[in-house]
């Protein structure tokens, strides 16, 4: 059996989940990497380890300093772990329109929680802005700043994408992720390519992200608007920035939640929103590919984080998106 040392040695090496009626719907076999079993509960864990571990090696946190970071949950919840085990103090700025089970969580864990009204980017009290201040003002505190830390990237380049091409190798065929800052599917993408330029790297984006658009067209547009947390983004970070990205794909709100609650109902699998999206996408690019291809995505967290908004019927009415699909026809 694999012994882990401490929180973050057990961090990685996660499940890679065939999807089997999924696969044997499409013809094409689908795959879940599942991140909800990292011990933090998301793939958010491993940025956090990274950027941790980033810091420590320079100096830049030292015994006994704070943590700050900006985020709409996860990563903030990760690196509250991580502060814990090691003995830092976390100060986490979360805009105020995520799912009240992630304030809980933080406060739990022990982070001081500022909740910050959500504004664009633009606008200096966006809470992404709000935390870089919150470190300046703070002593003995370092700004993780997820978005731009390319230790982010790093950490999936030497975890993440090594883990899947040792459980696949040529016989991967594309790999499908969405992008909150880009690390995940960046660092991935990276390592893969180099493994294998034949490998198809594709991000799945929800509507009001401009990824879609950059990816397609080089240019940062947005269309519709979503409910996904964690994920879309209107302008290029750090991490994304350079990825080796060959294809794109938009997946609505309505798809999300279908795949979610079928996901549950014929698989077994309770994830949220995110991985939802990212399995529809999976499964939507997949049969653009040839019969018998492998195609793996990430299960970014599971469905308890959601279980206000994803997983609950008035929050699903509110915002007209009830699933009602009895078989896969929602992916069209």
């Amino acid at each position: 059996m694999h012994v882990s040392h401490g929180f973050s040695g057990a961090i990685g090496n996660t499940p890679h989940i065939v999807l089997p009626k999924l696969s044997a719907a499409l013809g094409r076999t689908i795959v879940g990497k599942a991140e909800f079993l990292n011990p933090g509960g998301s793939v958010k864990d491993r940025a956090a380890k990274g950027i941790v571990d980033d810091a420590e090696a320079r100096g830049a946190l030292a015994p006994g300093g704070t943590i700050v970071e900006g985020t709409a949950g996860n990563t903030g919840i990760a690196l509250t772990l991580i502060a814990n085990a090691r003995g830092y103090r976390a100060i986490i700025c979360i805009p105020d329109d995520q799912s009240p089970e992630k304030y809980e969580l933080l406060r739990t864990f022990g982070a001081e929680v500022r909740v910050i009204p959500a504004v664009a980017f633009t606008n200096p009290e966006n809470y992404y802005h709000v935390a870089r201040r919150v470190a300046e003002e703070t002593p003995g505190a370092i700004w993780a700043d997820q978005f731009n830390n390319t230790a982010n990237r790093g950490a999936h380049y030497t975890t993440t994408g090594p883990e899947i091409w040792n459980a696949f190798g040529a016989s991967l065929s594309a790999f499908v992720a969405a992008c909150g800052t880009g690390g995940t599917l960046a660092g991935t993408s990276a390592y893969l390519k180099e493994r294998n330029p034949a490998i198809r790297t594709v991000l799945c984006d929800p509507y009001g992200s401009a990824l879609f658009s950059f990816v397609k067209s080089g240019v940062l547009e947005t269309e519709g608007d979503s409910n996904a947390e964690g994920i879309g983004i209107k302008r290029i970070t750090d991490n994304f920035k350079d990825a080796p990205v060959d294809d794109a794909l938009r997946v609505d709100d309505q798809t999300m939640v279908e795949m979610a609650y079928w996901l549950l109902r014929e698989e077994g699998i309770y994830i949220g929103g995110s991985a939802a999206l990212n399995v529809a996408g999976a499964a939507r690019y997949a049969r653009t590919l040839p019969e018998g291809s492998t195609v793996v995505t990430i299960l970014c967290d599971g469905g308890d984080r959601y279980r206000s908004r994803l997983w609950n019927r008035t929050w699903l009415e509110e915002n007209d998106c009830v699933p009602h699909a009895s078989g896969l026809e929602f992916l069209g």
